[in-house]
């Protein structure tokens, strides 16, 4: 036990940030529970970041009950790709992906061939919960297919990257890169097997990988390296990150982009738990950041001033970046 102790002790003194402290110093602290709903469904968020302006994957359609399912072919359209999810989904579960049209059927990111009733079946899946969170009925979304940017193809087996960034009260405070792989189906989730690398905020230089708790450099499928490599629109990134307190209210969050090959950067989702893995991809601790942060808070509230979304990147670049960040 004392041996234990002493480990804990090390790590809290690297600020690393177990789920207890994260619950009761942040999640409980700036959260609001009336506004969970924002950001545990998916369909609300979109709404709210496409009337703020903030660029989301298109919404096609959306489906509430098994009547509406007649509805499917008409939303789908003449389309040969587009994605189903579920509202209020979690982890990437329940999420089908189409990528085009085979004879009459469906070809799904991974080769598989479907037909129209099997989509149905997994329209009707998502609407009896079987993949919300505490199993409540949910809705169904259909959207824009993200195209993922040519940056990815080297490090990336199937499936879409996202860029995960955790935010204090509008300050982003830690990045990470997340690469599906063949373990994990190609989606990006580490519990399932995907890499998150970490990524410098000043830049937007990917640092080192973490897959399966182990310490990587390389993608275990493609083998070319994960880290040093420069993520494009940085600077858009974070913007999207830090304007998403506006947009939701919530003090501590973590932001889900994309980078698409035609429309850039677009938000995927929110999330008011984010996971606390994002530690070890960047070998830093979150609460050396979130304390730098507050007292940040505390400073300029004592001088009865408020930041802009720019000066509150310029102030996390600033302390937080591993190298100064790039001009232009």
């Amino acid at each position: 036990m004392f041996g234990l102790w002493k480990t804990w002790k090390a790590l809290e003194a690297r600020g690393i940030m177990g789920i207890n402290r994260r619950n009761a110093d942040y999640v409980l602290k700036y959260n609001k529970r009336s506004l969970y709903p924002i950001v545990d469904d998916k369909i609300i968020t979109k709404e709210r970041a496409i009337a703020a302006g903030i660029h989301v994957p298109e919404l096609y359609g959306v489906i509430s009950t098994e009547k509406e399912i007649d509805n499917l072919e008409a939303i789908i359209g003449g389309r040969n790709d587009f994605v189903i999810k579920p509202a209020q989904g979690a982890g990437g579960d329940g999420i089908l992906v189409i990528a085009d049209r085979f004879e009459g059927r469906y070809r799904t990111v991974s080769g598989k061939i479907i037909s129209h009733e099997e989509i149905e079946h997994q329209v009707s899946s998502i609407l009896t919960g079987l993949y919300s969170l505490g199993g409540h009925r949910d809705r169904a979304l259909i959207e824009y297919r993200v195209i993922p940017d040519q940056i990815f193809k080297s490090i990336s087996y199937e499936g879409v990257p996202d860029i995960r960034i955790i935010v204090l009260m509008g300050y982003p405070v830690m990045a990470m890169l997340r690469l599906p792989t063949r373990q994990s189906n190609g989606k990006a989730n580490l519990h399932q097997g995907a890499i998150g690398v970490g990524v410098d905020l000043a830049t937007g230089l990917t640092l080192r990988g973490t897959w399966l708790n182990n310490i990587i450099n390389k993608h275990p499928d493609t083998t070319n390296a994960v880290d040093g490599v420069q993520l494009p629109y940085w600077d858009g990134f974070m913007k999207l990150a830090a304007g998403c307190y506006e947009l939701c209210g919530l003090g501590y969050i973590g932001v889900d982009m994309v980078l698409d090959q035609e429309k850039g950067p677009l938000i995927l989702e929110l999330n008011a738990r984010p996971g606390l893995n994002i530690q070890i991809a960047n070998d830093c601790g979150l609460t050396l950041r979130t304390h730098a942060v507050e007292a940040r808070l505390e400073e300029l509230k004592a001088r009865g001033v408020t930041e802009t979304v720019e000066e509150r990147i310029a102030f996390v670049q600033e302390m937080f970046g591993h190298i100064p960040a790039v001009e232009g």
